[in-house]
């Protein structure tokens, strides 16, 4: 069986070189990052549409252009089943729905190759899964970050594993997040308003849009960009206030990027209440809340996001699913404690 070959188009103003060009518009679903897509080049799987293979990283490109990435298949990872505790939402014969903690990684990867949730659903659901044993996110067909708590839905079988992906890359599945955020996002806010990508819909509803690539000089995080990236959007609205210091917002994301949410709340100025990566030292001055609240926000030990519902329609039966998970105990404790203001 030959390699997979992908198809992909050169956007505007396109980086100045290939690799970093081609990061920007495959698709997320191939899971080929930049220092991946650099060793496909190198290696001589890529090459211009009706011209040759392109293996210097430098290459300019220019908008419109296509090249096809040819794509190995993927080796077996040495994941191994482990007895690891699950909060099963859902299951049938083609999927599992998942409550997974805060703390937990997705999928095994250098550094994290024990503890993940394929490793405890190798041992849940024995050799049911689609095509657990493989690196290319087997039955996974989305991820929520290792210290972002909730739901997430994992194929059991070939024909939901296709189905699912498929309404993701159509964005038809319904995911709202529950999130914890430095100040009050409010259409009052004359800074708010005034920043690129913010609008606002009806009485309650704030919209954030902004393509989003990753940081320029830091790896580990993503930014919002102009003319590059993957375009993005995050609705969302104030459920609670805790004075001007700190609100619990829903989102909701119209795309799926990584980081997106804590992205796109944080080019608002609206951190993520922990969240080290995006919100840095971010402190409260202590007339905003009181010492036990503001010990709370100080030492929360993770971004304070959770994936509380998600809707789908089931790739199998084509029954319309809906499921929701309870804020975990700690996201309680801290809006608790700002409730104590």
């Amino acid at each position: 069986m030959s390699d997979p070959i992908l198809r992909v188009v050169i956007g505007e103003n396109p980086p100045p070189r290939l690799d970093k060009a081609l990061a920007e518009v495959v698709p997320e679903d191939a899971s080929l990052s930049r220092s991946s897509l650099g060793k496909l080049i190198e290696a001589g799987a890529v090459a211009r549409e009706g011209g040759g293979v392109v293996t210097v990283l430098k290459t300019k490109t220019q908008v419109g252009e296509v090249f096809l990435i040819t794509v190995p298949e993927a080796v077996d990872i040495e994941a191994q089943p482990e007895a690891i505790p699950l909060d099963v939402i859902f299951e049938d014969d083609d999927l599992i729905v998942i409550n997974k903690p805060a703390g937990m990684v997705v999928h095994p990867a250098p550094g994290s190759e024990t503890g993940t949730l394929v490793n405890a659903l190798l041992a849940h659901c024995a050799d049911s899964l689609s095509g657990i044993g493989g690196a290319k996110r087997p039955g996974i067909v989305h991820r929520i970050d290792k210290d972002t708590s909730g739901l997430l839905v994992v194929a059991k079988s070939d024909r939901a594993h296709h189905g699912l992906a498929a309404q993701f890359a159509d964005h038809s599945i319904e995911r709202h997040y529950l999130a914890i955020c430095y100040g009050v996002p409010s259409r009052a806010d004359p800074r708010l308003a005034g920043i690129s990508g913010v609008a606002f819909e009806g009485s309650n509803v704030i919209r954030l849009s902004g393509n989003i690539a990753r940081h320029k000089t830091d790896r580990k995080r993503q930014a919002v960009v102009v003319n590059a990236g993957r375009h993005a959007i995050t609705r969302l609205r104030v459920v609670e206030s805790y004075g001007t210091a700190a609100a619990l917002v829903e989102c909701w994301l119209e795309t799926g990027r990584t980081h997106q949410i804590r992205v796109h709340l944080t080019h608002a100025g609206h951190t993520l209440i922990g969240d080290m990566t995006y919100g840095g030292k971010r402190t409260l001055g202590p007339k905003l809340l009181s010492p036990a609240a503001l010990d709370a926000v100080k030492t929360f030990p993770r971004q304070a996001l959770h994936a509380a519902s998600l809707g789908f329609k089931h790739p199998v039966t084509q029954e319309t699913l809906t499921f929701a998970a309870e804020l975990p105990e700690d996201m309680q404790q801290l809006l608790t404690a700002l409730s104590s203001t």
